[in-house]
This record gives structure tokens, sequence and C-alpha cells, in this order.
């Protein structure tokens, strides 16, 4: 069992008997070599058998006294870390942008895939591609019932799949660019507004 810092100890609540103790979820950040944490990282420290719901409830609770706390980045996840007093966070601005791409897809190796050792990359692969399967299917759904061909056709039936999961890929990425930008504008519009409005 690891040995906390007094400042941990003496916060931390050693009466709470359940399946996933504060002390645990901390001893667990301490131990690992990483300085922060979404909750799936966790997840995957502590056991498969422990839910998601059960960590961000500890990890709550441990906000709440202090010894944990947590930074969220749009469009990604939340990051927890232990609240060390000597620390410098939240981070800097180079930081937190190099936090913002850490996704369990950008630090899947080749390597890693061919032998199967980043699960929480593999899995996210897995989940994308049954999402991207479910859109390719709905549009081929689409298309035959507009009387439309493919927008790739070739000999092989995977290349010819292969070349139209790019196509919708490619569509996707344009949508959802258009569709931020038209967020930050109505956010930006919305500020300004609120400034004018503001009496100085």
């Amino acid at each position: 069992m690891t040995t906390l810092p007094v400042w941990i100890e003496d916060r931390i609540d050693p009466t709470l008997e359940k399946k996933l103790t504060q002390r645990h979820v901390v001893e667990v950040m301490l131990e690992a070599e990483r300085p922060f944490f979404s909750i799936q990282q966790l997840q995957a420290l502590v056991g498969p058998t422990v839910s998601k719901e059960t960590i961000r409830n500890r990890l709550n609770e441990l906000r709440e006294i202090d010894v944990v706390a947590a930074e969220t980045y749009p469009e990604t996840i939340t990051l927890y870390y232990v609240n060390h007093p000597e620390s410098n966070w939240p981070l800097s601005p180079e930081g937190r942008q190099a936090l913002a791409y850490d996704s369990p897809l950008e630090t899947l190796s080749l390597g890693d895939f061919l032998r199967l050792r980043n699960p929480a990359g593999i899995r996210t692969l897995v989940l994308a591609g049954f999402q991207l399967t479910l859109v390719l299917f709905s549009t081929g759904v689409l298309l035959w019932a507009l009387g439309l061909d493919a927008p790739v056709s070739a000999t092989s039936a995977m290349a010819e799949a292969a070349g139209n999961l790019f196509v919708v890929c490619l569509v996707l990425l344009v949508a959802e660019r258009i569709a931020r930008a038209v967020r930050d504008g109505g956010r930006d519009s919305a500020v300004s507004a609120t400034e004018r409005s503001t009496p100085k």
C-alpha cells in the first residue's frame, strides 16, 4: 500500500467502505507515470470491473476535499490530476494545447495496433468504424432510394467501399468544420453584443 502524503491522509475519509475507495483512486494516480488522467485511463488502471460512474463519483468526492482537481478541454475530455499544493496547475496555454490532443487514437501507433497493445485506442477505432459503417449504410440506402450511383466505383468491392468511406469521412470533416465555425461565430457575436450592452 502506498504511503500517502500527510495533506492527503488528513483529507480523505478512511471510514468510507465502498467498492472503490478514495484512497485507492489517489494511490493509483500517485503510482502512475503520468500527471493527468481521463476517466477511461483511470478505469484501465483501477480495473474494468469498476464502472466509469463509480470512478467519477470518487473523483467528485476528492475534488470536494481539494485532493483532486480537473481541467475540461473543449471538444475533448476532462482530465483529473492530484492537486499538489506546490504544483503549477492549471496548465500554461502551451500545456493545455498539448493535452487537448492526447486522445486514444492519437496515441495508437502502428506497432501497438498490430500487436493489439493499446486497448483504448483500438476500442476507439472499432467504435468509430461501427459508426462510420452505419453512416455509409444509411448513405447507400439514401442513394438507392434517389436512384443515384455511389461517388466512387471500382471493380474491387473492397476498393469501392474504401473509396466511398473516404468520401463520407471527408464530407463529415468538412461539415464538422463548418458547424464549428458557425457555433464559434454565434458565440463571438453574443460576446460582442454583451460587451456593447455592458455599461463602462
